[in-house]
């Protein structure tokens, strides 16, 4: 890569929460940022506007990333405004949203696996060598099938998790290609809609966990600068976890698993 050449980014899920977070941080970091959003288009223009602020570009796109009409516009808008891609981050998740879980049982594999795939395949005509792409995750999703679920999030954390393993299954083609693949797990975040979510369900769970690692849980911020931090930091190697947060280890395991 041309290091005299402004870095670009695509975050999805970039109106809020973690992504927001990691659209700013790499702003910070001299990156142009084109951000996804499924229905929040004021925010993320919010979001755009505080990129640009930090003397880069900036580019809100709708899109329902489970929807291939909507990633081909996407990818056709992101030709346009860029002739590159250095850094995916894929950021957007679901399956805690009980309309679309109700009309559509299997709404979590489709956007937690199918899009994630979906979105790597679109957006590797345009990052060159040297280029990242970055998964988020949970830590229980990616420990799921050794550690106790939250009820609730287990339809998230077993998608979640599959779409992992599928993109580390690329892994090898992808290093052909040169380019880099890197997993940041965070704790519960505080802030964010997922635990909000699950503390309707699941009332005390966010204190318990903060009583688990015994101090504070991550904010969006925390998750935002390790997710650039990553990005721009080369001697991670290929297939690295970055952990947010309480140590994975600090998750209960299941009954009969032993910890680590």
């Amino acid at each position: 890569m041309d290091a005299d050449r402004r870095l670009v980014a695509l975050v999805t899920g970039g109106s809020r929460g973690v992504g927001a977070a990691a659209a700013l941080s790499l702003a910070d970091r001299g990156s142009d940022v084109l951000i996804t959003y499924r229905n929040k288009a004021a925010r993320a223009s919010e979001v755009a506007n505080e990129v640009m602020q930090r003397g880069v570009g900036a580019l809100p796109v709708g899109c329902d990333i489970t929807k291939q009409e909507d990633r081909d516009r996407l990818f056709a808008i992101l030709m346009e405004w860029s002739d590159h891609l250095d850094l995916l981050v894929l950021n957007a998740s679901g399956g805690l949203e009980r309309d679309l879980v109700t009309a559509d049982p299997q709404y979590p594999m489709r956007i937690n696996h199918d899009a994630q795939l979906a979105l790597l395949d679109g957006a590797l005509p345009l990052m060159p060598r040297g280029a990242t792409v970055i998964f988020v995750t949970s830590h229980w999703a990616h420990r799921y099938g050794e550690v106790e679920q939250f009820p609730a999030y287990t339809p998230v954390a077993a998608s979640k998790h599959v779409g992992e393993q599928a993109l580390r299954r690329r892994q090898d083609r992808l290093t052909e290609q040169g380019i880099r693949l890197l997993v940041v797990t965070g704790d519960l975040i505080e802030g964010t809609i997922t635990p909000k979510l699950l503390e309707r369900v699941a009332p005390g769970c966010i204190e318990q966990r903060r009583d688990d690692v015994v101090g504070s849980l991550p904010t969006t911020t925390d998750m935002g600068e390790a997710i650039a931090i990553s990005a721009t930091d080369t001697t991670l190697p290929s297939g690295h976890t970055v952990v947010v947060g309480g140590p994975l280890e600090s998750l209960r395991p299941v009954a009969g698993t032993p910890e680590g």
